[in-house]
């Protein structure tokens, strides 16, 4: 195992997570993303290998585990009972090959596994609850956890049944709504009549439809909706895909006629060339294929990480390319103070988008792929938007082509820019009064990922930071309806209802304020693991590195980091500073599960589950899992030919478990006693 704590590891992965965190909302909530999928996908599989290499630079609010998206506010918000996670991607043969052998080691006594394949819709994904078989409620993904009430708008999908055929019990169905592509073409021609903007693609069509306040239009639209599984298998009487999907046809809902079971990676990979083959002729749009195993049974063994499922994969089509040239290069100043360079494309249409930006991360990327100003430049895009440069095509090249070159002071302030490290790929401001971050610091705050507070979205807080109103986070709460009813564009209904936001965001859970100052290393999970542990601001400025160490998935880098920002005079003062303005903490309830505030150790060898796959129900359960014995272990799991543990163990006085009594422990349910 790799292990690593280089700045310039350390950096690019802080970048990967900002710029993926920053598409998931474009993509996911406005339907507007700025990068092509395919380029996504490639940063994407960047993180991941980056985390797989330094795992312990791994933090808890990775895009990586977290899945991400958050809900748009003219909808209800609906809870999932059972997340919907994402998928991993793949995209060679050897990344199949590599993932059938990834599940049949973690399965250990596993040597054929069958697997259910499927087209990928380019489409949204909706949840149906049907109760006593009647659809009672529909909802969009959201952030998987959370979704938009859309159950007038679904309701208009003629594919969708109201009432359930053969059944009348209790079912929660996912699937995907998409637009055919004649449906499309005509929805397009329909709005060129009436001199409306034309939809980029049949997934905007579908997603705008869907997200229609008025069920009426959505109605108008000719969408549809093909059922690709269920969220909790144990309600039906079926084993596997394979079963469920009979059922379910059974009962009223389209199956994809291409869905194939495959017993081997080849007929797999025979199935994706089939199906890249006839994509042109299929009446929607796919971009890539679903590969699933299909025993219940075995999906229930190998489980899920944060974001997704074990035992399921995308396998994406390659992206679309096209040429373009580089106009121009800007660097925009992050929050954090990091210096990204972004590409201006000379506007180019690709299978119907308009893409004109392409982010280019650091320097060194600039370098790796010898790019320069005026270069005609090969990009790839598989989606909606932006893409990826591949290449220049220096074959082209006049002579007139401008060298890159790198800002040696901060574009927005002129603060002198400087690397932490020789080795460090970004370069950073780190004036804190620089103004670019400072806003940014504030969008941040009021936005979708902190407070989320009503009005004061990117645009009205440029407004507010440069007419001087707001500059720092305080003076949000210091506000009054009549500044803001003088602003230009704002008027006494919009400054009221600002003010009523801003007055009901005062109350606030620890980890929203957390997420909220938009700390490095703090995001969502690692925010709440905070909370969890200490409930008032007070507490986090007394905190040691060893406390926080505690803190699973609490690294080094992170914790270091942390301590120096509570150290900060400037950060008790803004404490303070919000407490006299009237900012309250709610009290948190801390969740118990069945393993909490256990901590486990294995020892000799399991017979009927693998090492990983024992350590993954400990997590499962929100239990801790040790590597050495340490006075924290609460239980010491012995197989066969346990070792000295198990004497030290004994000794220590540590609950000790067989395998049988730890597998009996994790398969509790508290609603069957």
């Amino acid at each position: 195992m790799i292990v690593s704590k280089e700045p310039n590891i350390t950096q690019k992965l802080e970048e990967l997570r900002k710029d993926i965190s920053s598409h998931d909302y474009r993509y996911y909530v406005l339907d507007a993303p700025i990068i092509s999928d395919h380029e996504y996908d490639l940063l994407f599989q960047e993180l991941l290998k980056l985390e797989k290499n330094y795992p312990d630079l791994i933090t808890p609010d990775s895009p990586s585990m977290r899945v991400g998206g958050a809900i748009l506010s003219e909808f209800r918000e609906v809870e999932h009972a059972i997340p919907m996670l994402s998928l991993d991607n793949i995209f060679l043969p050897p990344d199949l090959n590599d993932f059938d052998q990834r599940l049949k080691r973690f399965l250990q006594h596993q040597k054929d596994i069958t697997y259910s394949v499927e087209p990928k819709l380019d489409g949204l994904a909706v949840e149906l609850v049907y109760e006593q078989g009647i659809l009672k409620i529909g909802s969009t993904r959201g952030n998987g956890s959370m979704g938009e009430d859309i159950t007038a708008q679904l309701k208009t999908v003629k594919s969708i049944p109201l009432r359930l055929h053969n059944t009348q019990q209790n079912l929660t169905v996912r699937g995907e709504v998409f637009l055919p592509i004649n449906g499309f073409k005509e929805l397009n021609r329909r709005r060129r009549e009436k001199g409306e903007q034309v939809f980029a693609n049949p997934r905007n069509a579908a997603a705008g439809s869907l997200r229609q306040l008025d069920p009426r239009i959505t109605a108008e639209r000719p969408l549809s909706f093909y059922v690709y599984g269920i969220a909790d298998s144990s309600v039906t009487s079926s084993s596997s895909l394979t079963e469920l999907y009979d059922f379910l046809k059974n009962i009223g809902f389209k199956i994809n006629p291409l869905i194939l079971q495959c017993k081997t990676t080849k007929e797999i990979l025979d199935q994706y060339n089939h199906l890249q083959k006839i994509r042109d002729l299929l009446e929607y749009e796919i971009d890539g294929m679903v590969i699933k195993v299909d025993s219940f049974g075995l999906q229930q063994r190998l489980g899920a990480t944060a974001r997704a499922p074990r035992w399921a994969v995308a396998w994406k089509f390659p992206g679309i390319q096209a040429t373009t040239t580089l106009k121009d290069v800007i660097f925009q100043v992050g929050r954090t103070g990091a210096v990204t360079p972004v590409g201006i494309l000379e506007p180019v249409s690709v299978n119907g988008v308009t893409v004109q930006r392409a982010t280019l991360h650091n320097h060194d990327e600039i370098q790796r792929k010898n790019l320069r100003i005026g270069d005609r430049v090969l990009i790839q895009r598989a989606g909606d938007v932006i893409p990826e440069i591949i290449m220049p095509i220096s074959e082209q090249r006049t002579g007139e082509e401008i060298k890159i070159k790198m800002p040696s002071n901060c574009p927005e302030c002129k603060h002198p820019l400087e690397r932490p490290n020789k080795k460090d790929k970004i370069l950073r401001c780190d004036n804190p009064f620089c103004p670019a971050q400072r806003l940014q610091s504030l969008i941040h705050f009021t936005g979708k990922s902190g407070l989320d507070i009503e009005g004061l979205g990117k645009k009205n807080m440029e407004l507010l930071f440069n007419t001087g109103l707001v500059k720092e986070i305080p003076d949000i709460f210091k506000l009054k309806e009549e500044n803001l009813a003088a602003l230009e564009g704002w008027g006494e209904k919009s400054a009221k209802k600002a003010i009523t936001a801003i007055q009901s965001a005062k109350t606030l859970p620890f980890a929203t304020l957390l997420r909220g100052l938009g700390i490095r290393f703090i995001g969502e999970v690692t925010a709440q693991l905070l909370a969890d542990r200490f409930n008032t601001p007070d507490e986090l400025l007394k905190v040691s590195k060893e406390e926080l160490l505690e803190i699973e998935a609490v690294g080094e880098q992170t914790a270091e980091h942390l301590i120096r920002y509570f150290q900060e005079d400037s950060t008790p003062k803004l404490f303070h500073k919000l407490s006299e303005l009237g900012l309250t903490i709610t009290a948190h309830e801390k969740k118990k599960s069945l393993l909490s505030d256990r901590v486990f150790l294995f020892t000799g060898t399991l017979g009927s589950v693998s090492r990983n796959e024992a350590k993954q129900r400990v997590k499962d359960n929100d239990g801790q899992v040790s590597t050495s014995m340490t006075r924290k272990v609460t239980d010491l799991v012995a197989g066969k030919k346990a070792g000295s543990k198990l004497a030290k163990a004994t000794a220590m006085e540590i609950n000790v478990l067989t395998e049988e009594q730890f597998l009996a422990l994790v398969s509790h349910r508290p609603e069957e006693d």
